[in-house]
This record gives C-alpha cells, sequence and structure tokens, in this order.
C-alpha cells in the first residue's frame, strides 16, 4: 500500500509534471479510481425493476438502493477529508477504494432487501473517502501547470465509471439476474482499485494535521465565507443540477410517443458518457494554458448550447444535444474542481475545500432530481428544460463573476490561476 510520508520542505519544482513518468502513474491511477468509484456508485441504476421484482417491493423502495448511497456519500464527505488532514491522503483513498468494493461483493450475496440498503448505505460512506481527498492530492503533488490536466483525467474516469456501471450491470443482468450484475461490476471495481494501489505515488508535499475541533470550524468559517469559494461551489451544484434534469427528463420523453423507445436504446444514450471524458480532458488542459477564468464560462456555454439542441423533434438531434450537454457539464466540472483545490489550498485545507464544493455538487443532484420530476408533470420537456435553462444561467453569471473574483496567495501552492 502507498504511505503517506512527511515532507514539508520539498521543493516544489518536484511536483509531477504532464510527460513525465510520476505524472502519468498519478494520471492513469485517478482514471482507474474514477471508474471504480463511479461504476460502483452507479451500478443498481439499471437494475432497479429487477429489485422490485426480486424483493417484492414497489418502485419507489427500489430506487433506495441507489439513494441511500449518494447520501452516505454526500454526509460523509467533510468527515473524510478531516481524516485524510490527519491520517494522509494516499492512506484515506486506498482504504476507501478496497472497502467499497468489498462492500459491493456483498451486496450481491445480500439475503433481504434491508440488507442490501445496509450495505448500499456502507459503500456509499467508503466511497466518500475517495473524492473527498482526490482534489487535495491533486493540489499538492501536481505541479500548477499540469493540474487542470490531471483533475480533467480523473473527471474523466467518472464519466468512464458512470457509463460502464450501468452498461455492464445491464448486461449482466439479462445473464444472471441481480447478483451477476453487482458481482460483475465489484469485479471492475477490485480491478480498479488494485490499479490505483499500484500505481499512485506517495504524498510527498503531505502535511498531517491533527485533528482539532476549533482549527477545523476556523477552516470551515474561512471557506464558508470565500466569496470565490462560495461562487465555485454554487457553481459545481448547478451544473450538476442541469445534467441531472435532463437526463431525469430523457427517460420520460424518449419513451413516449413519437419515439417509444424500449429500456435498451434508453440505457444506450449513457454510451455519449466517453465524450465527458474527452472535455474534462481538453478543459484540463486548456485552462493550464489560459487560466480557470476564462475556460469555465466556455464550458458552461457549450452545455448550455447542448441543452437547446435537445428541443429538436429529430432524435438524432437530440442526442446531438445530449452529447454537447455531456461534453460542457463535464468540462466546466472538470475546471471548477481544480479551480476549488487550489484556492482551498490559500484557506488552510484544500481537501476540506474539495468536500464542500462535492457537498454542495450533490447537493445540487438532489434538488434538481426532484424539479426535474415536478417540471415533467407540469410542463413535459420544455419545463424540464426550462428548469436546467435557468440553473445554467446563474451558473454562467456566477462564472463571470468569477473572471473578476481576486486570486489567493498561499505558501503551498504559487499562484492560484
Amino acid at each position: 500500500m502507498s504511505s503517506s510520508t512527511t515532507a514539508p520542505d520539498a521543493p516544489a519544482d518536484l511536483r509531477h509534471r504532464a510527460g513525465a513518468a510520476g505524472f502519468r502513474r498519478v494520471a492513469v491511477a485517478f482514471f482507474c479510481a474514477g471508474v471504480a468509484t463511479f461504476a460502483l456508485l452507479y451500478a443498481p441504476q439499471p437494475l432497479m425493476p429487477l429489485l422490485a421484482d426480486s424483493f417484492h417491493v414497489s418502485p419507489a423502495m427500489s430506487s433506495l438502493a441507489l439513494a441511500v448511497s449518494t447520501a452516505t456519500l454526500g454526509l460523509t464527505l467533510l468527515f473524510a477529508g478531516w481524516v485524510s488532514d490527519a491520517w494522509g491522503r494516499t492512506r484515506v483513498m486506498t482504504w476507501s477504494l478496497l472497502a467499497a468494493t468489498l462492500l459491493a461483493l456483498a451486496c450481491a450475496f445480500a439475503p433481504s432487501y434491508g440488507v442490501l440498503l445496509a450495505l448500499r448505505a456502507l459503500e456509499g460512506v467508503a466511497l466518500a473517502g475517495l473524492p473527498a481527498v482526490a482534489m487535495a492530492y491533486l493540489s499538492e503533488e501536481v505541479h500548477g501547470a499540469s493540474l487542470g490536466l490531471s483533475i480533467g483525467l480523473y473527471i474523466g474516469g467518472n464519466a468512464i465509471g458512470g457509463m460502464s456501471g450501468r452498461l455492464v450491470a445491464g448486461e449482466l443482468a439479462d445473464v444472471g439476474g441481480w447478483q451477476l450484475a453487482l458481482l460483475g461490476v465489484a469485479g471492475l471495481g477490485l480491478v480498479c482499485a488494485l490499479a490505483f494501489l499500484k500505481l499512485l505515488p506517495a504524498s510527498v508535499h503531505f502535511t498531517p494535521r491533527p485533528f482539532e475541533p476549533r482549527a477545523v470550524l476556523r477552516r470551515m468559517r474561512g471557506d464558508l465565507t470565500e466569496p470565490g469559494l462560495l461562487r465555485l461551489d454554487a457553481v459545481g451544484a448547478l451544473l450538476m443540477g442541469a445534467f441531472v434534469a435532463v437526463y431525469n427528463g430523457l427517460g420520460f420523453r424518449l419513451s413516449a410517443p413519437p419515439y417509444h423507445l424500449g429500456q435498451g436504446a434508453l440505457a444506450a444514450v449513457f454510451l455519449v458518457y466517453p465524450i465527458g471524458s474527452f472535455s474534462s480532458a481538453w478543459a484540463g488542459r486548456l485552462a493550464d494554458k489560459l487560466g480557470r477564468r476564462p475556460v469555465l464560462p466556455l464550458a458552461i456555454c457549450l452545455a448550455g448550447a447542448g441543452l437547446v439542441l435537445t428541443s429538436a423533434h429529430a432524435l438524432p438531434l437530440i442526442v446531438l444535444g445530449i452529447a454537447t450537454l455531456t461534453a460542457g457539464f463535464f468540462a466546466g466540472h472538470s475546471v471548477a474542481s481544480s479551480w476549488v483545490g487550489r484556492r482551498g489550498g490559500g484557506t488552510g485545507s484544500a481537501a476540506q475545500a474539495s468536500a464542500l464544493y462535492l457537498l454542495a455538487y450533490y447537493g445540487g443532484s438532489s434538488f434538481a432530481g426532484i424539479a426535474a420530476g415536478a417540471a415533467w408533470s407540469d410542463g413535459q420537456w420544455t419545463a424540464v428544460t426550462a428548469v436546467a435553462g435557468a440553473l445554467l444561467t446563474v451558473a454562467l453569471v456566477l462564472a463571470l463573476r468569477l473572471r473578476r473574483t481576486p486570486p489567493l496567495a498561499s505558501s503551498a501552492l504559487a499562484v492560484e490561476a
């Protein structure tokens, strides 16, 4: 297992740069981590009808197999960041992935729905250790000129994981039911976790900080009153909200007249997710060259253009719109999250700042999921796009405000871009 060592006086120019062997190890390790995290998290989504039939529960109850994991993940993010500040970045992340994989394996053998939900809740707790700490590790160990690219590749792994978890589970379920589906996704998670464990370089710029409640509250107050971080948190929540609103409403729209798509065809829409891998890496590289301030509004505008395309009636144009929206969302999330990691270093805890960003991110998902359902009932796709459009508009306004937000200097990071 990679160990966390303390080297507070390590020269800054030894941080991993794009093109170097260390950077390649970091990039591949975090790509694997992103695949594992989102494959394990979203695996139950295509299995909900099977779970309802197998355990004799309602469709609403079957949705809890995903909801309990995202809820516990969000609630645990802050605690995971605090633990990593004291215990070490690599240690928390590796144990997080291994524990989540073992819990995923146990889910395949759950004797009752109550046990399955309990295991999925624990899986969300375990998974929180990776996203809560990843941005802090990358901000500390990757050179500022290459940080955007490294986080873009990690976000790209998230996109591949979100797609592969749903597709692998769906395909295996046709062969051996929900048990084989969860086993297959757990196997994928285990392979990725072992690759992460093998490849990830040890932390050499990490300085442990003992858990002191007063200091934690002081740093949190700093994060919650720093205008730049608050705007970035809001942008993350709004982007994720728009993305979830569109995808939630899409299934209702394409299964209804005049499209009448079946479940298999609807699941194929997730094949556009790899576009998010390319766009997040592209946005990260562009942000490293031009700075995050001009690139974030560009990504939001790209998502908005995709949303406009989804209003077309021709199915190919709708799919093109979804692909464009997906590209813009992942690009924007990549830039905003890397910005939080660097700016958070200036307020005292990059891990805590990243955890607060992700807490807002998952909060936006929850809010928009409810809002999109109500919008579809009231006005179908027109209302859904109105909700998503409003969220993207506010996100764009905040991103433009961020262009004028002064940077924070940090002893650990040279200059925030």
